[in-house]
């Protein structure tokens, strides 16, 4: 099959994605002092978008698991997760750290291409 060793890598690169969003999700929650003081929020409050984000992060976590063990879960849950994460990481631009959030959107479309790719056979 085309693009397993596709997959491992965006596997890892989920797991990392998720476990930066579980710390990121923590700090807005827990009120540190990573954020500027006088940051506003379109949406909604910091602690809702530190939850979200954790939320996100398990869901990451989740569906890197399920594709190490090469599970359709992976696949399906890991594009949704890799597009809300781009969401996410492209609504924190405007933050303040954008370089980090550019980051973590470009692992994020790296996700995306790589999930689309698995599974398609080889031909002779």
């Amino acid at each position: 099959m085309r693009g397993v060793g596709s997959a491992l890598f965006v596997g890892i690169l989920l797991m990392v994605a998720g476990v930066l969003n579980i710390i990121y999700g923590i700090a807005a929650v827990g009120d540190s002092d990573f954020w500027v003081n006088n940051t506003q929020f379109v949406f909604s409050s910091l602690h809702t978008w530190g939850w979200i984000t954790i939320i996100l992060g398990a869901i990451q976590l989740t569906a890197s698991l399920s594709l190490f063990g090469g599970g359709a879960y992976g696949r399906v849950v890991g594009l949704v997760a890799a597009m809300l994460g781009a969401l996410g990481a492209l609504l924190n631009v405007g933050g303040a750290h954008p370089w980090w959030a550019l980051g973590v959107f470009a692992i994020c479309l790296i996700c995306i291409h790589g999930l689309t790719v698995l599974g398609e056979p080889e031909r002779d």
